[in-house]
């Protein structure tokens, strides 16, 4: 089966196609589908968002296409930044992953509960209109400093549960296999599974 993966950022388009290609998946960015645009989040959740981008591609290509919005929800912060983990600083989308981390981490300079999960909202839409959507989480806290130099965004900062390692020190290995996102795909296969009528 084909999707288009309706996202401009080249990290989670790797991660997104590393995954579901091992799930049988033919899995092209928006850009190869001749889609050179970005799409307003102007959702009040990461599923309002995941909905908006896949739809915008499949308006444009007439095909399948599947997004994502994810996000860092911080317990000691209200949630934040959640919604706007891509643009948490005064910088906004012109801030870089690190710029973002080091915002966080002086933010919660005054907090010992560090607890926070990672969330991840999926959306994939049919030309039809037909959706199947899911979501995965990731648990873990917020260190006091980066350590690691892989993965991307908020990685350096965030140590899941049952490790001793941030998400920047796992591995692609691992982190595609215990990510929010992962966690996300694995549900949405499933589902997609049921909506095809092909779940054992």
């Amino acid at each position: 089966m084909k999707l288009i993966v309706a996202s401009n950022n080249k990290d989670k388009i790797a991660e997104i196609k590393a995954i579901l290609s091992e799930m049988g998946f033919e899995v092209i960015s928006q850009s190869e589908a001749g889609c050179n645009f970005e799409v307003d989040e102007t959702g009040t959740t990461f599923a309002e968002n995941a909905y908006l981008k896949a739809a915008a591609v499949v308006n444009a290509t007439g095909e399948a296409a599947i997004a994502d919005d994810s996000g860092l929800m911080v317990d000691a912060l209200n949630g934040a930044p959640g919604v706007n983990t891509a643009r948490y600083t005064p910088a906004g989308h012109e801030a870089t992953y690190k710029e973002n981390y080091e915002y966080l981490l002086h933010n919660m300079e005054q907090f010992d509960d560090r607890k926070a999960r990672f969330v991840t909202d999926i959306c994939c839409l049919f030309p039809n209109g037909d959706m199947v959507c899911s979501e995965g989480e990731c648990r873990g806290q917020i260190t006091r400093a980066p350590v690691g130099d892989g993965g991307f965004g908020y990685d350096p900062v965030f140590m899941p549960d049952g490790y001793e390692q941030t998400m920047a020190q796992l591995g692609t290995e691992v982190k595609n296999r215990i990510s929010h996102r992962a966690n996300a795909l694995k549900e949405f296969r499933k589902k997609l599974r049921e909506y095809n009528g092909t779940d054992k």
